[in-house]
């Protein structure tokens, strides 16, 4: 399986991970070869969606979903969205548990406050 195909199927499923079951099951019924006539038009209203994710109801959220479609079926951008979904969904677990509580600080710089001295 070539490496592109590999690293979308891998974004993908922690995207299904991540989302709520629902969800998923709806995500994993766009990714079927069958249903091409459908994941296309539904990831260019995504992308656009996404562009003016200023508007009431749209969000930013639909453009990596809208992008993570439609590399479904343009090879040239499943390994550089696969890789871009995978590095969002590490930060956006580390953050979701990093205000939970559940872990530590979320990756990136480390701040030292000085040691009060008595």
């Amino acid at each position: 399986m070539p490496e592109g195909k590999r690293a979308l199927r891998e974004a993908f499923r922690r995207l299904e991970q991540e989302i709520p079951e629902r969800g998923a099951r709806a995500l994993r019924s766009l990714r079927h070869p069958d249903a091409r006539l459908i994941r296309i038009p539904i990831a260019l209203l995504c992308i656009v969606g996404g562009i003016f994710s200023f508007l009431p109801v749209l969000g930013i959220w639909m453009l990596p979903l809208g992008l993570l479609l439609i590399a479904q079926d343009v090879p040239f951008l499943r390994k550089p969205i696969a890789r871009f979904t995978i590095w969002g969904m590490s930060k956006w677990v580390a953050l979701r548990l990093w205000i939970t509580g559940e872990g530590g600080r979320p990756s990136g710089p480390q701040h030292r406050t000085p040691a009060a001295e008595p």
